[in-house]
């Protein structure tokens, strides 16, 4: 399951993704990652959430992104919930098309691993493409 929430730049969503992130912090069954471009969110998030700084590793592109996201898995298989901030400055890629393939297939990848993902978009909503707002 995909959720996308979207809202141009101060609308609240990292408030949003900070409340969620250390309300799973507090749950036992919970094994959550959050990947972040930048480390904006060290001193925001409860110490059991897995912040993962992707400009540490060659990840440019949502293929490579979702490359990177199957090997955090393959690593961790119990993964409950991943949240991406920032999704376009974690991709490198800022089309909203190539976002709607990547949401496809991130979505395929997370069903199959029983997992839940949340994506902070900064964009207008009203310029996504269908294939971006159906998860949003």
């Amino acid at each position: 399951m995909i959720k996308v929430i979207v809202g141009k730049k101060g609308s609240g969503k990292t408030a949003r993704l900070v409340d969620d992130l250390n309300q799973h912090a507090m749950c036992d069954t919970c094994n959550v990652v959050c990947i972040e471009a930048g480390r904006r969110l060290d001193r925001l998030v409860k110490y059991q959430i897995r912040l993962v700084e992707v400009s540490d590793y060659p990840v440019h592109g949502y293929h490579e992104l979702l490359s990177f996201i199957a090997g955090i898995c393959a690593k961790d298989f119990d993964i409950t919930h991943l949240y991406i901030d920032s999704i376009y400055k974690v991709s490198g890629d800022t089309n909203p098309d190539h976002l709607a393939q990547f949401l496809n297939d991130l979505d395929l990848f997370a069903t199959k691993e029983n997992m839940h993902v949340m994506i902070i978009l900064s964009d207008d909503p009203d310029q996504l493409p269908e294939g971006v707002t159906k998860f949003c």
